[in-house]
């Protein structure tokens, strides 16, 4: 008798490739130089790709696996939900253990990603006083913080992955008879 294999456990592989892409993406990009992408279209693609296309991909691919090579043809709205936030949670997770990880080995990272915010708001915003620029970026400090980055990538992910599945599960789903 072969062993059930659960519809998370089943997206796990699926999981870590998004987070991979999404480890492959940054570093390209960190590697190019954040400074010249920040007024480009580079930014905005990434995002997109990270949000919406990759995240829609992946569950997709992921639902239609454990359907037709796990299932026999079948997958319920629940089983296309676990598989789906599986997916995420596990991108995610490799994506905030990456981000932690990148920011305690290169620690001017974060002071680069200021300088870059500092040089947007004062552009959007050249009226922009000392002391609401300050503000700005002590809410910018705050959110580059890893005990902060960590969960808060974590429920994002969960949480984009729970909408798209919901979508996807109510599009793919086929019940036993």
């Amino acid at each position: 008798m072969d062993a059930k294999i659960s519809p998370a456990k089943s997206g796990t592989l699926y999981g870590v490739l998004f987070g991979v892409i999404m480890i492959l993406e940054f570093v390209i990009m960190y590697v190019i130089g954040m400074k010249s992408l920040v007024d480009t279209s580079v930014g905005t693609i990434v995002n997109v790709a990270n949000y919406l296309v990759l995240p829609i991909l992946f569950i997709f691919l992921g639902c239609n696996h454990y359907k037709k090579n796990i299932n026999n043809g079948f997958i319920s709205f629940s089983e296309s939900l676990k598989t789906g936030v599986s997916i995420t949670v596990v991108a995610g997770l490799i994506y905030a253990l990456f981000s932690v990880i990148f920011n305690f080995i290169f620690p001017d990272f974060i002071n680069e990603m200021l300088e870059i915010t500092k040089s947007q708001m004062i552009t959007q915003n050249p009226n922009i006083t000392d002391k609401e620029l300050e503000m700005g970026l002590g809410m910018v400090r705050k959110f580059m913080n890893p005990f902060i980055v960590f969960p808060v990538t974590l429920v994002m992910y969960a949480l984009i992955g729970l909408i798209y599945s919901l979508i996807i599960g109510a599009i793919i789903k086929n019940d036993k008879p």
